[in-house]
């Protein structure tokens, strides 16, 4: 559970963590910037899901919560994309 920065992180987030741009079905990671509030619980880090929208600034995530799908909109300041396997990788 992240409680703190490291020490070459603290301070603003970086500018492309703001800008960064996803489409309608990228894989993405729940990844909470301490530098910001996170408005939804902790046990949320670390959590991937699929992009389903966008909203404003922010985006709209369907997570699986044990057997329930749910959906949560996130700043992508809060996000990070995973990369999708291929075939010859797998």
């Amino acid at each position: 559970m992240l409680k703190r920065k490291r020490i070459r992180t603290r301070g603003k987030a970086q500018l492309s963590k703001y800008f960064k741009e996803f489409k309608q079905g990228d894989k993405v990671a729940i990844i909470q910037n301490l530098s910001h509030t996170f408005p939804y619980p902790r046990r949320l880090q670390g959590l991937s899901g699929k992009v389903v929208g966008k909203r404003g600034e922010a985006y709209v995530i369907s997570i699986k919560d044990g057997n329930k799908q749910k959906t949560i909109i996130l700043k992508a300041v809060h996000l990070k994309k995973l990369k999708e396997l291929s075939l010859k990788e797998k």
